[in-house]
């Protein structure tokens, strides 16, 4: 059974080394599809994908339809951005 791996990036600097060191790693078991956000796909399914597993951030990369835990950071969000003093006058 092929190992599937999918990868979640935007092509840029920060994600082009990630997408390179997964396929440099994978084996003959797996099965790598790589999702272009910035593109999107043509049925959209790379967004569903991206919602379903909870990718926050990119690059992302899940293995047999499960988020790894490397990435699975809750991204920005409102509360931690008013914790870090942001809108606040010093």
């Amino acid at each position: 059974m092929k190992r599937q791996i999918e990868i979640f990036t935007a092509n840029c600097p920060v994600c082009d080394p990630v997408v390179k060191m997964v396929k440099e790693l994978s084996c003959d078991s797996c099965k790598i599809t790589t999702y272009n956000l910035v593109e999107q796909c043509d049925d959209k399914s790379c967004l569903t994908k991206m919602q379903e597993y909870g990718v926050k951030r990119i690059p992302a990369v899940a293995v047999d339809g499960k988020l790894l835990e490397c990435c699975t950071n809750n991204g920005i969000s409102k509360e931690k951005l008013i914790e870090s003093g942001i809108g606040k006058a010093s």
